[in-house]
This record gives structure tokens, C-alpha cells and sequence, in this order.
């Protein structure tokens, strides 16, 4: 089983404070392979250039590919982008693209505390 993490879990887990993390979702990030959407890389950088991070994406990224084996999904992003034009609940460009993401890889389960994807994306997990 495959399932995805959206950036604030994954946030959570490269802090180390996966206590924070919801029951049902640390069951999965225990028994799933994980993956991620480069938007979620693109989304932490944009996060690091605000100052709201103080380690940039590929740091993370390679953090929780070694500690986690999390994976870099590889959908072909022409895919994402095209069930994105559908996720019309949202102007949100980052949350459009990683529930697409999530979408399009047999609508997998989706790790987010984010309550709006929790309305609009049945396989959102907390």
C-alpha cells in the first residue's frame, strides 16, 4: 500500500514531532510506502524562502528519504496537472496539485491535518 504526505505532515515527521501527528495516520506512515509530490518540495522551499523554515526542500527531502524511505513520486506532472484543473474546491496551487497527485495514483491515501483536503479528498487521513 502506497499513501502520500502532504507538506505539513511531512514538516511534522523531518521535525521530529510526529507526536503531533494524528492515530490513524501514524498507523499508515507505519505500514505504508510513502511518498511525496514535487509540489510538496516546491511548497517547503517556498516556505524556507519566507523564513518560515530554516532548512531548505532537498534537505528534508534527502532527511526523510534516509530516516523514512520516503519517496519522490514520479507520476509524469502533465498527469498531475490535469486532474489538478478539476480540483476547483480550492485556489490553493499547492493543495490542488498534491491532492491531484494522491488522485491520479489510484486515488491513494492522502496524510493531511488540512480540514478543507478533508472535505474534498475521501482518502484524506488524520
Amino acid at each position: 500500500m502506497i499513501a502520500y504526505l502532504d507538506t505539513h505532515a511531512l514538516i511534522h515527521l523531518a521535525l521530529g514531532r510526529s507526536r503531533l501527528i494524528g492515530r490513524e495516520a501514524s498507523r499508515l506512515i507505519q505500514r505504508a510506502e510513502l511518498l511525496i509530490s514535487p509540489m510538496v518540495l516546491v511548497e517547503l522551499e517556498y516556505l524556507y524562502e519566507i523564513g518560515r523554515l530554516k532548512v531548505r526542500s532537498r534537505d528534508i527531502q534527502t532527511k526523510l528519504e534516509h530516516e523514512l524511505g520516503i519517496k519522490l513520486c514520479e507520476i509524469p506532472f502533465a498527469t498531475v496537472a490535469g486532474a489538478a484543473i478539476d480540483e476547483i474546491w480550492t485556489r490553493d496551487v499547492f493543495d490542488r496539485i498534491i491532492v491531484a497527485n494522491a488522485r491520479v495514483n489510484g486515488l491513494a491515501p492522502l496524510i493531511s491535518a488540512d480540514e478543507r483536503i478533508a472535505e474534498h479528498y475521501p482518502r484524506a487521513v488524520w
